[in-house]
């Protein structure tokens, strides 16, 4: 069932330039280190480091599982609080909340290391979105993720 976005998350969309991301939601690369300092690894080049807005919207409101080789660092910008599960190698499971009231347990940031499944899932609230960005080092490239099935 496909949910209309609201204006406001329109625009947000559209000031950030942002696009459907295919896990879910609706990303931006934001930054790329220097193709100068690119880093070898087993699967190819990569740059130290790259960054994205990543937006959780009424209309898409789920990350998909999924797991990426390099680490991740999450940044809670604003909007509704996002709620993440992660698995770890060895099977255990982790959930997470980002979002602004970390007086009540919510984290501003979370570290995700390279190896480990992660989904997220934006939480009700009055917004209707939740805007985070993503640090990745060694940079993301699509051929370091993989979906889960």
């Amino acid at each position: 069932m496909s949910r209309t976005i609201p204006d406001a998350t329109k625009q947000l969309i559209a000031a950030l330039d942002l696009v459907r991301h295919q896990e879910g939601g609706y990303y931006r690369r934001t930054f790329q280190s220097d193709a100068q300092s690119m880093l070898s690894t087993t699967g190819g080049p990569r740059y130290r480091m790259t960054s994205i807005y990543y937006l959780l919207t009424q209309d898409s409101p789920i990350g998909h599982f999924h797991l990426n080789k390099s680490d991740i660092v999450h940044y809670y910008h604003l909007g509704d609080a996002i709620e993440y599960t992660l698995i770890f190698p060895d099977g255990r499971l982790k959930t997470m909340v980002m979002g602004s009231d970390v007086i009540a347990g919510q984290s501003l940031q979370l570290h995700v290391p390279g190896g480990i499944w992660k989904a997220s899932r934006l939480m009700a609230g009055s917004s209707g979105f939740g805007l985070i960005s993503e640090a990745v080092s060694p940079g993301f490239d699509f051929a370091d993720m993989e979906m889960g099935s």
